[in-house]
């Protein structure tokens, strides 16, 4: 009886957690995306997050790994592909040549030091926003799906983002609930699961209780000289 009324008291919050639209992965990645017309989506992978919206601009993707290349452009969620290691964008693209940048579960990938140079190359080509997309700290992750590129080699925290200028909102709820490949780590998973969507309504603010992190940052150009 008590685990039945718990029951439909998460799935009525959870009800409405969703009617409000509060906080959302895909939701908040558009808001932050706003009003760019062009995006370059880093280590697009084969299912991009930006699916919900990728209609409404001009996206180009870009990844290592070719196997997911073709599995998104099956998809159609990028207007073009370039077969590429990331940390050559800046070979590729030419500064300020995209209005938004995006690198989703991409510099837990690389090592500290490449992480680094990769967010550096993304401020580059921005003309307005560069947006990350990484868990909250190390997240063990090994090689799977036949892709290398899989495994985890460094881990990103909230004071590190803010240090360099981003604005940081907590994602996917609170972090001990969840584990490797973002699995929920409690029996029974459906309860813990929607317990965990719940949570997010609180993490969104404080990001460094939340699994993943959600970094923006609005890219500063000086001032042109007038003569």
């Amino acid at each position: 009886m008590y685990n039945m009324s718990m029951n439909w008291l998460i799935e009525k919050l959870r009800a409405a957690y969703r009617a409000r639209q509060l906080s959302n992965y895909e939701i908040e990645l558009a808001k932050a995306v706003g009003d760019c017309q062009t995006l370059l989506d880093v280590g697009c992978g084969s299912a991009s997050p930006i699916r919900s919206f990728s209609q409404k601009l001009h996206c180009v993707g870009v990844d290592a790994f070719a196997a997911s290349i073709e599995k998104s452009r099956k998809k159609g969620l990028h207007n073009e592909y370039h077969e590429l290691a990331v940390l050559d964008i800046g070979q590729k693209f030419k500064p300020r040549s995209f209005d938004c940048v995006l690198a989703a579960d991409l510099i837990e990938h690389l090592t500290k030091e490449d992480g680094l140079k990769l967010m550096a190359e993304m401020e580059k080509i921005a003309k307005s926003k560069v947006i990350l997309f990484t868990p909250n700290g190390f997240l063990p992750q090994g090689e799977y799906d036949n892709n290398p590129w899989q495994i985890h080699r460094s881990g990103w925290t909230v004071k590190e983002m803010e240090a360099r200028g981003y604005k940081v909102i907590g994602i996917n709820g609170w972090k001990p609930l969840k584990g490797e490949y973002a699995e929920i780590r409690f029996w029974p998973k459906v309860f813990w699961a929607n317990f965990s969507e719940l949570t997010q309504l609180f993490v969104r603010n404080k990001p460094e209780n939340a699994f993943h992190l959600l970094c923006v940052k609005t890219v500063q150009r000086p001032a042109q000289i007038k003569h």
